[in-house]
């Protein structure tokens, strides 16, 4: 047999970084800052398992011990001590059938549909900031229209948008609970809708600049600054917003084509494909112009080592008395785009990166019309630079 408990209290405290083993498995891996994690290696059916036993001093020598020789039982049985580990803690949680526990469960199996795999938290924001911090400890099955009316109340009408979210994500949630077996009220966020009535609040669609007006303000924008050459980059191709353009990096330019990552163009999830956007002369142009300015890796960097701000776009705009911002100008192209040219339509809906179609056609459509958009990019740009603006005509559209 392995020898055992050869660590002790004292030693554990002044270790040294590196991995220190007390036998049969057990390992504490001491950091360079200090800290400690115990470290437990077992076999199962031949194949070797590494179970965290938690941070030490939390999880003192002795308990540590005591946790091995758990796991390691069931590990000589021929479970897998991980499993068993997960499995308890799904029953434990499924103990507590709180909205807010319930609300994470529902979270973690949507992951794989949400962008980034959610890691920015919008899906959760509207629930933890306006669902939650009221009916978070409630019981799912207890939470009826009524007490749904009285959380949102405050924000039907107010802050309408973030109202609907919450409601379609609580509904999601409450459809989560009832795949698991609660007796929950399926219709209660409708119910809840009946009682709160339709929202007074009327939708305000970012102002943009008419199409007409375009070449004149690009023409304005003739210093070399960042902030000129980021908006007339914007400009020549508003299909990008402006997050993925301010945060371009120059591994992203390949030749006549950037290449924005996948999960960085708004309503991209699951498999979306990264988004190629066809480069211009002008666009280039404007490009080799901000190469000087390049910084870690970004073309439109800050002064403190980030990019610049979506607010450093908007206040040039705001400055000059426009009511128009910067995302209008995906406005300004699709009007452009449906009154100056012979574009398809999927081909004009390409140019904003917007899907068409269902799930089943764009699986089978395998293009990205990256040949059409550019010839439509190339007319837009010589439109917004003082060109004539003449109907494009599609040669080899697709129909």
């Amino acid at each position: 047999m392995r020898a055992k408990n050869k660590l002790s209290a004292g030693f554990i405290r002044t270790a040294p970084a590196g991995k220190h083993s007390d036998g049969a498995g057990l390992w504490l891996i001491k950091r360079e800052d200090g800290g400690a994690q115990w470290m437990l290696r077992v076999t199962v059916h031949g194949r070797r398992r590494e179970m965290g036993l938690g941070g030490y001093p939390t999880v003192g020598l002795a308990d540590a011990r005591k946790l091995s020789e758990r796991w390691r039982s069931l590990a000589a049985s021929g479970r897998d001590p991980i499993k068993e580990r997960e499995a308890e803690r799904r029953a434990a949680r499924r103990e507590d059938i709180s909205l807010s526990i319930i609300t994470e469960d529902a979270f973690e199996a949507r992951k794989a549909e949400l962008k980034d795999d959610g890691k920015a938290g919008r899906w959760l924001t509207p629930l933890k900031l306006h669902v939650l911090p009221k009916l978070g400890k409630v019981p799912v099955t207890d939470i009826d229209q009524r007490d749904i009316r009285d959380t949102l109340a405050p924000i039907w009408h107010t802050k309408a948008d973030t109202a609907r979210k919450a409601m379609n994500r609580l509904s999601i949630v409450l459809r989560h609970a009832a795949a698991l077996g609660l007796d929950v009220d399926l219709q209660a966020t409708e119910k809840a809708k009946a009682l709160l009535g339709k929202s007074r609040h009327v939708a305000k669609h970012i102002p943009a600049m008419a199409w007409a007006d375009v070449p004149a303000f690009y023409a304005s924008l003739e210093e070399p600054t960042l902030t000129h050459l980021a908006l007339r980059l914007l400009i020549l191709n508003p299909g990008v917003r402006s997050k993925p353009l301010r945060h371009l990096r120059l591994e992203q330019i390949e030749r006549d084509v950037w290449t924005v990552p996948k999960g960085e163009m708004k309503g991209q999830k699951g498999k979306a494909p990264a988004y190629r956007v066809p480069l211009c002369k002008e666009a280039k142009r404007i490009i080799e112009q901000a190469l000087p300015h390049a910084r870690n890796g970004y073309l439109f960097p800050n002064t403190r080592g980030g990019v610049i701000s979506d607010m450093t776009l908007s206040r040039l705009m705001e400055r000059r008395g426009l009511e128009a911002r910067p995302h209008g100008f995906r406005t300004s192209l699709r009007t452009w785009l449906a009154e100056a040219t012979d574009a398809p339509h999927e081909v004009a809906e390409a140019m904003l990166s917007h899907a068409t179609d269902s799930g089943v056609v764009r699986a089978y459509r395998r293009t990205d019309y990256l040949e059409q958009r550019l010839a439509l990019t190339e007319r837009w740009a010589d439109y917004v630079t003082g060109g004539d603006g003449q109907v494009v005509k599609l040669v080899g559209a697709a129909k």
